[in-house]
């Protein structure tokens, strides 16, 4: 709950990415924290090197992972919620492709006088061409952005039209009868005859 580290050590030499793949990996890096700056309050951001980190220079390929974070806890208000995002980012250096698939999760909890849930996940596909880095990092990160936005926006109209189709779809307007229950005259059922008989009611 505090979000802090408890321990720090510097990197080894051999965990680090060459320059070649950090120049890449740094560029994804700083574009995505401008977009998380300002789409996420309080979100963070960090892309790692998955594969193809020795790399010294360019035609071999090699792969990112750009992860997103951001959750807001808010029990005063009876409302918590949290969003991450998973992005592998793979450069095919022959056909000069970049591959990016997303997975992206989205929970909320409101609890005031009820309990609301919202558990959720995505899968979204895109592609770029590679480019300088960069270029690269500009065109990953807007599509990051584009298919974040997008999925928010399907969460917020699907939110809207909770009252008008979801929650009436939840129970029936009529029984499977197709009218209405008498409550005015429950005795014409042979069900409340025979409890009554039984009872003895009305005696």
């Amino acid at each position: 709950m505090k979000q802090t580290c408890t321990k720090l050590r510097p990197a080894e030499d051999e965990e680090l990415p060459s320059a070649y793949i950090e120049e890449f990996r740094c560029a994804l890096d700083v574009e995505l924290s401008k977009y998380v700056s300002e789409a996420y309050p309080k979100g963070a951001c960090a892309v790692y090197c998955t594969s193809g980190k020795d790399i010294e220079g360019p035609g071999a390929d090699f792969s990112f992972a750009a992860v997103i974070s951001a959750a807001k806890r808010s029990p005063q208000n009876f409302c918590n919620g949290s969003w991450c995002s998973v992005w592998t980012i793979e450069f095919n250096y022959e056909l000069q492709f970049v591959d990016i698939k997303g997975k992206i999760q989205v929970d909320a909890h409101y609890f005031e006088e009820g309990n609301v849930q919202l558990d959720t996940n995505i899968d979204r596909k895109d592609s770029t061409r590679m480019q300088s880095p960069d270029d690269c990092a500009v065109s990953i990160s807007g599509i990051i952005r584009h298919h974040e936005s997008e999925y928010l926006s399907s969460l917020e109209e699907s939110y809207l039209n909770l009252s008008d189709a979801t929650f009436k779809d939840l129970r029936r307007k009529l029984p499977v009868t197709r009218t209405l229950f008498p409550w005015h005259n429950t005795l014409v059922f042979g069900l409340t005859r025979d409890l009554a008989k039984e009872l003895a009611l009305g005696k």
